[in-house]
């Protein structure tokens, strides 16, 4: 077998999962995730925030679990499902962690926040996060430079309070 070296602007075929619909892509070997969705599929709700893993603004869900898209090749991504904020909504509802945001009024300028929804999500999902102090520690990896933490925090309460009324009424 003879191993082939690629240069980063040599292409590469991927096949994704994208918001729930398969992809096929040629990507560079140097793209990032980030990129690729922004600048070739004009995914443009994930933000670039510091291009190196430490604000957040580009969290996605790959395989259901909350990443920075800066950090990872796209080339790499090929068979993963990755779910960004544009898809997170079901047609015109809003998920559940959208809506609880718009209604807690956790954003100011709105940059970071597909990235907070993201990761809030997948916070959700874990079930590790029992108070609210375990809510921000477990949220630190996305930054907020307008300080809208509180508010924050009182939306993704109120989604895991609405999931443990949906589990007791499934009990019942």
């Amino acid at each position: 077998m003879t191993l082939r070296t690629l240069a980063p602007d040599d292409k590469i075929g991927i096949t994704i999962s994208l918001n729930g619909r398969p992809v096929q892509v040629e990507v560079d070997t140097a793209t990032t995730l980030l990129d690729l969705l922004r600048n070739h599929l004009a995914l443009t709700g994930t933000k670039k925030g510091c291009d190196h893993g430490q604000c957040g603004a580009c969290t996605v869900l790959i395989d259901g679990e909350r990443m920075n898209s800066c950090l990872k090749l796209a080339v790499m991504m090929d068979g993963r499902e990755i779910t960004t904020i544009e898809g997170l909504a079901e047609g015109d509802e809003l998920h559940p962690m959208q809506r609880a945001f718009i209604e807690r009024d956790a954003f100011q300028c709105g940059y970071c926040t597909p990235g907070q929804i993201c990761s809030a999500v997948a916070l959700v999902e874990e079930g590790h996060a029992h108070s609210r102090e375990q809510i921000r520690e477990l949220m630190s990896g996305n930054i907020c430079r307008c300080g809208a933490y509180p508010n924050i925090v009182d939306a993704i309460e109120d989604v895991m309070a609405e999931r443990r009324g949906q589990f007791r009424e499934a009990a019942e």
